[in-house]
């Protein structure tokens, strides 16, 4: 049995810095998520993150008040902490506006865990973290990239990304035996219900592509992405694509590339949609699709 782990990168709606809308399934045998899973704990441990959550957006991100600190890199873990802590306390005490505030401490707290590292270390670790993934020849990545402003409103589309990438994880299953295959879903209230109802209606009439989901069951399973690793590397994945499509960052792509799922040597398991727009790009010169 696998178990796909989705996860999303970048927003579905038009008015975002975000170019793409990247809906990422990372599949592993249910058989070896316990060895994973001790994998991955093992780079978190190196970098003093056990029990806390690979986010990879927050982690890349530049932490400002390290570069205030004289000597930062040379400081132990606890002394880069209580200082940082210190700038940001500091920080937060200044008067401004409420939404900037707001945006200030979500900021400060969802990048907390990291305070303790160089961007350099931060940047080490992730790598080292889809190193691990690329390094998995028995686990299998799925991904539907949309350009927003090739569709029609300019906005992405979550359903028919999700339809996408299950359709591609159930033939996958399909492929490699008939084995089946659960998926579990970062927690997302607002798309819970939605995606429910979605993934029912697939088992009663299919997708627009297979006739009959038949291998993979139940609806998905919804989990908090903190207490759960293997969300946290689809999070990672999801991230390195839309980078690469974004940017034209390749780095984190080219260390996740081997696990996309192939048919025999033909790329299956990423779509990068834009509608009837050429594109040159290493995914669409795989799938022989027009060039520019």
């Amino acid at each position: 049995m696998y178990i796909c782990y989705m996860d999303e990168s970048g927003t579905v709606e038009a008015a975002d810095s975000s170019r793409h809308f990247v809906l990422v399934g990372l599949a592993i045998l249910a058989s070896a998520w316990k060895a994973k899973d001790a994998q991955v704990d093992a780079i978190k441990g190196q970098y003093g993150l056990i029990g806390a959550e690979i986010h990879t957006a927050w982690m890349m991100r530049e932490f400002p008040e390290q570069n205030y600190i004289p000597g930062f890199a040379a400081l132990s873990a606890d002394q880069r902490r209580r200082q940082v802590i210190a700038l940001r306390t500091q920080n937060l005490a200044k008067p401004r506006k409420k939404k900037q505030q707001a945006n200030l401490a979500l900021n400060y707290r969802k990048t907390a865990a990291y305070i303790h590292l160089t961007k350099a270390e931060r940047i080490e670790c992730v790598q080292k973290v889809a190193d691990l993934v690329g390094s998995w020849a028995d686990a299998r990545l799925f991904a539907e990239a949309q350009k927003k402003a090739s569709l029609s409103d300019g906005a992405g589309d979550f359903e028919e990304a999700f339809e996408q990438v299950v359709t591609r994880f159930n033939t996958c299953l399909k492929n490699v035996g008939g084995v089946h295959g659960l998926i579990v879903q970062d927690n997302n209230e607002t798309i819970a219900e939605r995606l429910t109802q979605q993934m029912r209606k697939f088992h009663q009439s299919g997708t627009t592509w297979a006739k009959d989901i038949e291998f993979v069951v139940e609806t998905p399973l919804f989990v908090d992405s903190e207490l759960t690793s293997m969300v946290q590397l689809a999070d990672l994945c999801s991230y390195a694509i839309r980078r690469f499509f974004d940017k034209s960052e390749t780095d984190l792509l080219d260390r996740i590339w081997p696990v996309f799922d192939r048919n025999v040597n033909k790329l299956v398991g990423i779509r990068h949609y834009t509608r009837s727009t050429p594109c040159g790009c290493k995914v669409c010169l795989e799938h022989g699709r027009r060039q520019p």
